[in-house]
């Protein structure tokens, strides 16, 4: 049986000492999709929600969430982010929208949380501003595409 590294000997969960990692260029890139009716993504494509930009509001909510990350996952480390990038795209075929979102730091750890936490809160925002006209809409498929940096090196899916 593997011992999970999060607890100590008492049971208890802690938070992973990174002190004697080295401070390295980091990057992580995740994506999500939220599915909706046709008409639903034709409002926010034309831009006539009555609400006003969807996806510029959005890509801000995203941007303040990846900031807040550690605030809202107990065990994870606040970190300095150097940037991020929320590309939000109208998928007319599919009926959806796909977000895609790329957080980078120099830090002793990653920023996996905070792209994902980026990515899900940018899809949460669009139901949030969609929900009177489409209930039934969708939020899949949020995923980590890849990473880069630290001592576990360069990882994609």
């Amino acid at each position: 049986m593997t011992k999970l590294t999060h607890f100590n000997q008492s049971g208890e969960a802690y938070m992973v000492d990174v002190g004697e990692k080295a401070i390295t260029q980091r990057t992580a890139i995740t994506e999500g999709f939220i599915e909706m009716l046709p008409e639903t993504l034709e409002l926010i494509s034309q831009g006539q929600h009555k609400k006003g930009d969807v996806l510029g509001i959005a890509r801000i909510a995203g941007i303040m969430a990846s900031k807040k990350t550690a605030e809202l996952i107990p065990l994870c480390h606040p970190i300095p982010i150097t940037q991020v990038e929320i590309q939000l795209s109208a998928d007319d075929k599919n009926n959806r929208v796909h977000c895609q979102t790329t957080v980078k730091t120099n830090a002793q750890t990653g920023v996996e949380m905070e792209a994902l936490n980026a990515t899900q809160v940018a899809l949460l925002t669009i139901y949030d501003m969609c929900k009177a006209v489409d209930r039934g809409m969708v939020i899949q498929s949020v995923q980590l595409l890849e990473k880069e940096g630290g001592k576990s090196g360069h990882w994609q899916r």
